[in-house]
């Protein structure tokens, strides 16, 4: 078997079993380290993605992370930013990240042109950083170094419509929203005022 940056043994076997090696050499071939620019504007047009992370046991979690267009910038050479908005407070994938950097970001358009577009690298959480400042709502910022970028079949996506934004993306000079779940019985006990470092 051979073990590459972007394929290990597990996804070699498969590969072989339905004759797909030769493909997946190609991707991989495709696949880079840096940012292109059709890769940026796609990354920065982008009003949603799905976070994968795993805790220090390597447990996989997934989250829808959405905000507006430009809440998630390339920063770098290999490097974007995006920011954390207030939410359930679970800090499901964050605390994953503090235990286990390893994170896997999937771009995905599913309204015009379908597109999907796979980020593969390493994240830090900040809570110090020069892009807080300038980020409505932001509470801490997520910073990813790419190892691996590269381009995904689109072929089973949907075809849906964009009808409106949430009306809880944080707008600069507009009063933070809360969500109708913190009034429930069931939660509003527990649920605080919004945390003193909350930037909005």
């Amino acid at each position: 078997m051979t073990t590459t940056d972007l394929f290990h043994d597990g996804n070699r076997s498969l590969q072989d079993r339905f004759g797909s090696r030769g493909i997946a050499d190609r991707l991989e071939e495709l696949a880079r380290t840096e940012f292109a620019p059709s890769d940026q504007s796609f990354i920065e047009e982008s009003i949603y993605f799905f976070l994968g992370t795993a805790d220090a046991k390597g447990r996989p979690d997934v989250s829808f992370k959405g905000g507006p267009a430009g809440f998630v910038r390339v920063t770098g050479a290999n490097e974007l930013a995006f920011p954390d908005y207030d939410g359930n407070g679970m800090f499901r994938s964050l605390g994953n990240i503090a235990t286990n950097p390893n994170v896997s970001l999937l771009f995905i358009a599913m309204h015009g042109r379908p597109r999907r577009l796979r980020v593969v690298g390493t994240a830090e959480v900040r809570s110090e950083d020069p892009l807080l400042g300038s980020t409505v709502g932001a509470q801490l910022m997520i910073r990813v170094s790419a190892r691996a970028i590269f381009p995904n079949c689109p072929r089973y996506i949907p075809q849906l419509e964009l009808r409106e934004a949430s009306p809880y993306i944080p707008e600069p000079g507009q009063p933070f929203l809360e969500p109708e779940w913190k009034t429930y019985d069931v939660f509003k006990d527990v649920v605080h005022q919004r945390h003193p470092t909350y930037r909005g």
